[in-house]
């Protein structure tokens, strides 16, 4: 076996799978069509299901195994259920000279990000310490990384935006550097990061 979604199999009926990938497939000629399956993978991941959809990326490896979508989308489905030792792992088999590809740094983004978020504390906390004092940048720095690790996007941008605007150059402009590790992380076409940058322009070009 050894297929690099080992770690999620039993979630979803290996044969539901299969008949998945046949019903894609069905009728073509030749090769799967593989850039449907990742399409098709990647719908799975966003309704919230990484189980199925790390399942449907592992049997697009099986057929291209240094498929680099599929691998950061494997490794996304790691991240989305806190593997992210796995994560690591799967993002090591991408071919040094893809390491740049777009879907990889955004992948490798959320792991930083989720790294970074480990032993902050709870969001109540810090939620506590930025309104005992406002201009505690570290504390709504951290507030914004433990926010966007729980999924709260509008909200992390909101205390790194509060940041930018009371002082730019704190940490070396590390709220707007944070930002961006944000969108890159979400990807261009994220609600969250359309709106992230618009507001963030606007800030530095006032």
């Amino acid at each position: 076996n050894g297929q690099p979604a080992d770690g999620f199999m039993g979630a979803v009926p290996e044969s539901q799978v299969n008949a998945f990938i046949g019903k894609l497939t069905a009728g073509m000629p030749g090769e799967p069509n593989v850039a449907e399956i990742l399409k098709e993978a990647e719908a799975v991941l966003a309704e919230g299901d990484p189980a199925a959809a790390a399942q449907i990326y592992a049997e697009v490896l099986a057929l291209e195994a240094t498929n680099i979508a599929a691998l950061a989308g494997l490794a996304k489905c790691y991240v989305a259920t806190g593997a992210i030792e796995q994560a690591k792992q799967t993002l090591a088999m991408v071919p040094e000279s893809k390491r740049n590809d777009p879907a990889v740094t955004a992948v490798q983004a959320s792991i930083d990000l989720t790294e970074q978020a480990k032993g902050l504390g709870p969001v109540t906390e810090l939620e506590q310490k930025v309104a005992a004092n406002p201009l505690d940048h570290q504390a709504r720095f951290d507030l914004a990384t433990a926010l966007n690790a729980g999924g709260k996007r509008s909200e992390a941008t909101q205390q790194l935006l509060e940041i930018v605007k009371r002082d730019r150059k704190w940490n070396e402009d590390g709220a707007r550097k944070q930002l961006v590790q944000f969108f890159e992380a979400w990807g261009p076409t994220d609600e969250a990061t359309v709106e992230g940058r618009k507001r963030l322009s606007t800030i530095l070009f006032s």
